[in-house]
């Protein structure tokens, strides 16, 4: 059983793999290459890939060459799967929505494509959740650069020449990465808000110390999925939230919104009248901006500073910015899962196509889309 770990398209930073993960990997009696330079932007050299035992490929071409399974953060290519063997296997964050076209593509090459994203969130394959794992670095990631772009302190400081202020923080969105945002802006000490439409989220923004600030109506009362996600709210619920969120907004230094449905574009939160009303100086981090963002006025890989001085963030893929931290964590939820993919006394890629998580993650299987949520409809 071969292992190819790509390097990835240039605007990604972290690697499928880390020596760490090699290591786990050949123990189970894979070989695994590694392509020339693909840890280098996580801080991964080369050299440390060769001691964990990998060996190091010069070319796509050569490090593809008749592989069984393909680790990858980004979907690669159709073009680059050339060369791995029928059925390999790619496991990566597929981004499948709206991707009917590149799916059909990998599925042309013979081979297996997995979207990581896709994992069911139950206990099983809590270490498997990439999207867990990377949201709670994007919620940190966003209070660092939030903090940056802001240029003032966050803590209240009381000094000879004056007292400082706290900061005031607003979190949009209260998941994996709104949490974790809220947890880093209280221990750098800013007085912090957050809202989202899930009623499950008060009960964890209080025990944070921090206040929550939602229009709690029957239909906030219904607002989440039975796996935990957040629903599409109504208009009118929209609008309600939008008049509460208005005016505590003007209060605010920094905003950073998370809010993000699968599927969907993500809401549109803060408009550019809630921005006109911001002090100069202020921030707003955008960490769904990769699907529109949650800001009327965010730009995708942009510090967008407007007419009276705010500093819109919509730099893109967060956790990318801590490229060796989430390269550690994403390679460990790719271990974890493919590992129940490997027969252990074969030492070979045995893919039970019963498996609850096969089931939900596979997306392309003989030369088709099988997932049901993205085939092409009749």
């Amino acid at each position: 059983m071969r292992i190819a770990v790509p390097v990835e398209l240039e605007s990604e930073t972290r690697v499928a793999a880390t020596p760490e993960t090699v290591r786990k990997f050949i123990a189970l009696g894979a070989q695994v290459a590694v392509q020339a330079g693909a840890g280098l932007k996580s801080g991964v050299l080369d050299a440390e890939y060769v001691a964990a035992g990998a060996s190091i490929a010069a070319s796509l071409p050569e490090v593809m060459a008749g592989s069984d399974v393909v680790l990858a953060v980004r979907r690669p290519p159709a073009s680059a799967l050339k060369g791995a063997n029928p059925g390999a296997a790619v496991v990566c964050i597929a981004d499948p929505y709206g991707a009917a076209g590149a799916l059909n593509e990998v599925a042309a090459t013979g081979a297996r494509l997995f979207g990581m994203e896709l994992m069911p969130r139950i206990t099983r394959a809590q270490v498997m959740d990439v999207l867990s794992s990377q949201a709670n670095l994007a919620g940190y990631r966003s209070i660092v650069d939030g903090a940056a772009e802001y240029g003032r302190a966050l803590p209240m400081m009381m000094t000879a020449a004056g007292t400082v202020s706290a900061a005031r923080i607003f979190i949009m969105g209260v998941g994996v990465a709104g949490l974790q945002a809220i947890a880093t802006a209280r221990r750098m000490g800013a007085i912090v808000t957050a809202t989202d439409v899930r009623p499950a989220t008060k009960e964890q923004v209080e025990s944070l110390g921090s206040k929550f600030l939602a229009v709690e109506d029957d239909e906030f009362k219904q607002a989440q999925t039975a796996g935990g996600y957040a629903k599409e709210m109504s208009a009118d619920y929209q609008a309600k939230q939008a008049a509460l969120t208005a005016s505590h907004i003007a209060k605010q230094d920094i905003v950073v919104t998370t809010a993000l449905i699968p599927g969907r574009p993500a809401p549109k939160l803060i408009s550019a009248d809630m921005v006109a009303s911001m002090r100069p100086g202020s921030v707003i981090v955008d960490l769904a901006v990769e699907r529109g963002g949650n800001c009327e006025l965010s730009k995708p890989g942009e510090i967008f500073v407007t007419e009276n001085g705010v500093k819109i963030f919509g730099l893109l893929n967060l956790p990318g910015r801590l490229a060796a931290t989430a390269s550690q964590l994403y390679a460990k939820n790719l271990f974890a899962f493919v590992e129940t993919m490997i027969d252990k006394e074969k030492k070979a890629l045995a893919i039970n196509f019963e498996d609850e998580l096969v089931r939900a993650t596979l997306l392309v299987n003989d030369g088709v889309i099988v997932h049901p949520s993205f085939q092409t409809k009749a």
